[in-house]
C-alpha cells in the first residue's frame, strides 16, 4: 500500500477550519483545574523516573497527555506537533521553495509518486515511481518520509542532489534539482463537450482555490456555459471561507451558505457574495462517501437552495467547526467548537457518540445514517434530511470493490507493475486516450502470479474491466501529467456522463426559483 505524504498530502477527512480564533475558554473552578495538573504532575514523574524504558516530556506531553485528552472529545479534535503544523500552513498557502515533487512511503522507502507539471523536479529527470535513496549525500533509505521532505525543501535557487533507484537500471541515479517557487492547485476546469464545463477540486485546502476557478472560468469563458458538473468525490474538505466563496459565486448575494452553532463561540451565519462572472446555467454536483466537511457545505447550500442537482452517493457527515489554537514550541491544537448547519437548517454531522471513533472513522457509514426526525425543505419545499451527511438528490452508488480488487489496491500491484511495464526507459505511450491492449493485461496477470497474489482464472476475467481502469490510469501518469490524465479519464467516466445526462434535472430547479432570481445572477 502507498501513503502520500508530505510535499502535497492531506488528512483522509480534513477539519473544515474557520477563521481566526472566536472561541472563549470556560472558566474551570481553580481547586478542580490545580488538582488536576497536579495528578498530571505526579503521574509524569513517577514514569520518568520508574518506568522500564526512558521516556522524554514531548513525547509524554505531545504523543501521550494531550492527544489523550482530545480523544474524549470528538474523533476530529487534534494535536499538532510543530513539523505537523507548519506542514499544515503550508498547504494552506499553497506555495513553498522546493522541487516540487509529491511523495510517499512505500515498503518503509520514500518513493516519487508525482512530480508536477513543469516543477524542477520534472525538468531534472525525476519520475514516478523513482526511491529516493539519498539526498545531498545522506542515505535516505528507510528514513522518515517527513524528513526526507524537509531535506528537499529549500530556498529558491538553491541546489539538492538527489539519488534514486529506479526500475530496470543497473545503477543508482544522481541528480541536480534547482529549487523553485512552487504553487499547487487542487482546481482544474475544461470542456467536457460544447457548452458543458467541467469543474474540479480535490480540496479545500488551499487559501486560492477561489481565485484558482475565477481564472479558469474566465479563461474558459464562461459567458459560453450551458451547463456544469462540480465533481466533489472524494474531497476531504478544508478552509470553509473556500467553501463559502465556491457555493455563493453560484448563489444570490446575501443568500445563507452555512451557519455554525456551538457551546462557547458565538454563533455565525455565512452568506454568499454573488460572483458577477456567474451564470445561471444548470449544475450537477458528483458526491461520494469520502466527500467531506467543505465539499458537504458547498453540495448542501446549492442542494438546499434548489440551485444544483446532487448526484452520487451519501457524503461523509463531518460538519465540526475545527479551530486553530497554537500553542508555545510552534504547536497547534484543533479544537472543535461547534457544529454546521445547511441553509435549511440540516444539521452535517454524522454521530459518532453512538459507536466507537475506529469504526465512525473508517468502516464506512449506512445509508440511513440520516435523522430521519430532522427534516427539513429546500427553498421550492422538497424535503432533505440532516444529521448524517448530505443525501443525494439521485443515488448512484460508488461501484463495491470485491476481495481480489482490494488485494491488488492496498497492495500497490498496479503502480509496482508500473515500473517493470516502463522499466528504465523514458516513459511513452501514443496518445492519452490509449487504453491496455490484452497482451498487457496478460502480462498484469503474469506479474501477480510472479509475487504470489493468490487469485483465479474466474476472479481476473471478472476483473479485467476494473483492471484495464486501473492499469490505464498508472501508466498514463507514468507518461503524462496528472491534468491531462484526469482530463482524459474524465471523459470517460460513467457517473461523468449520468451527471451530463441529469443537467435537465438541474434545469428544473431554476424554472422553480422565478424569472426574478434567475436574473439576479446575471
Amino acid at each position: 500500500m502507498i501513503a502520500a505524504v508530505s510535499l502535497a498530502a492531506g488528512l483522509a477527512v480534513l477539519a473544515c477550519y474557520g477563521p481566526g480564533v472566536r472561541a472563549q475558554a470556560v472558566p474551570n473552578p481553580a481547586d478542580e483545574l490545580d488538582s488536576g495538573m497536579r495528578v498530571v504532575a505526579d503521574a509524569y514523574a513517577l514514569v520518568e523516573k520508574n518506568s522500564a524504558s526512558p521516556i522524554s516530556a514531548d513525547r509524554a506531553f505531545y504523543q501521550g497527555a494531550i492527544p489523550g485528552m482530545l480523544a474524549t472529545l470528538d474523533p476530529h479534535s487534534s494535536f499538532l506537533n510543530p513539523v505537523e503544523y507548519a506542514e499544515m500552513q503550508r498547504k494552506q498557502h499553497a506555495q513553498y521553495s522546493g522541487v516540487g515533487m509529491l511523495i510517499g512511503v512505500m515498503d518503509g522507502n520514500t518513493v516519487a509518486l508525482e512530480p508536477f507539471p513543469g516543477s524542477p523536479a520534472l525538468l531534472a529527470g525525476l519520475r514516478r515511481g523513482d526511491v529516493v535513496i539519498g539526498v545531498d549525500g545522506n542515505d535516505a533509505r528507510g528514513m522518515d518520509s517527513t524528513k526526507v521532505a524537509d531535506m528537499l525543501r529549500g530556498p529558491r535557487g538553491t541546489q539538492v542532489r538527489v539519488t534514486v533507484s529506479r526500475t530496470g537500471a543497473p545503477d543508482p541515479i544522481t541528480v541536480v534539482v534547482t529549487r523553485g517557487e512552487i504553487q499547487t492547485s487542487v482546481v482544474d476546469a475544461f470542456w467536457l463537450q460544447p457548452g458543458v464545463v467541467y469543474l474540479g477540486l480535490t480540496s479545500f485546502e488551499a487559501q486560492n482555490i477561489s481565485k484558482d476557478v475565477e481564472s479558469l472560468l474566465a479563461k474558459l469563458g464562461e459567458a459560453n456555459v450551458t451547463g456544469m458538473v462540480l465533481d466533489l468525490r472524494g474531497n476531504p474538505g478544508g478552509l470553509v471561507n473556500e467553501a463559502v466563496s465556491l457555493a455563493g459565486r453560484f448563489l444570490r448575494d446575501g443568500q445563507v451558505v452555512v451557519s455554525d452553532h456551538g457551546r462557547v463561540a458565538r454563533e455565525q451565519v455565512y452568506r454568499a457574495k454573488a460572483q458577477p462572472a456567474a451564470q445561471d446555467y444548470p449544475i450537477v454536483v458528483l458526491v461520494n462517501r469520502s466527500s467531506a466537511s467543505a465539499s458537504e457545505i458547498v453540495s448542501g447550500a446549492l442542494q438546499d437552495h434548489d440551485r444544483a442537482w446532487v448526484l452520487g452517493d451519501t457524503t461523509f457527515g463531518k460538519g465540526l467547526v475545527q479551530q486553530q489554537f497554537p500553542l508555545s514550541e510552534g504547536a497547534a491544537l484543533l479544537l472543535t467548537i461547534a457544529h454546521y448547519y445547511t441553509p435549511s437548517g440540516r444539521l452535517i454531522q454524522r454521530d459518532y457518540q453512538n459507536r466507537s471513533f475506529y469504526d465512525y472513522l473508517f468502516t464506512g457509514r449506512k445509508d440511513d445514517a440520516s435523522d430521519q426526525t430532522d427534516i427539513k425543505a429546500t427553498d421550492s419545499g422538497r424535503k432533505v434530511y440532516g444529521g448524517g451527511g448530505i443525501t443525494p438528490d439521485e443515488k448512484y452508488p460508488t461501484p463495491a470493490v470485491n476481495h481480489f480488487e482490494a488485494r491488488v489496491a492496498n497492495g500497490g500491484f498496479d503502480f509496482r507493475f508500473g515500473g517493470v511495464f516502463v522499466g528504465a526507459a523514458q516513459p511513452q505511450l501514443p496518445s492519452p486516450t490509449w487504453t491496455p491492449d490484452a497482451a498487457t493485461l496478460d502480462r498484469f496477470k503474469a506479474f501477480l502470479q510472479s509475487r504470489q497474489v493468490a487469485f483465479t482464472d474466474e476472479e481476473f476475467a471478472a476483473s479485467r474491466q476494473w483492471i484495464s481502469d486501473r492499469l490505464r490510469a498508472e501508466l498514463l501518469l507514468r507518461a503524462y501529467d496528472r491534468k491531462t490524465v484526469v482530463r482524459t479519464m474524465m471523459q470517460d467516466d460513467p457517473e461523468v456522463h449520468k451527471a451530463i445526462e441529469s443537467l435537465p434535472k438541474a434545469q428544473s430547479l431554476l424554472s422553480h426559483r422565478g424569472p426574478t432570481q434567475r436574473a439576479a445572477l446575471k
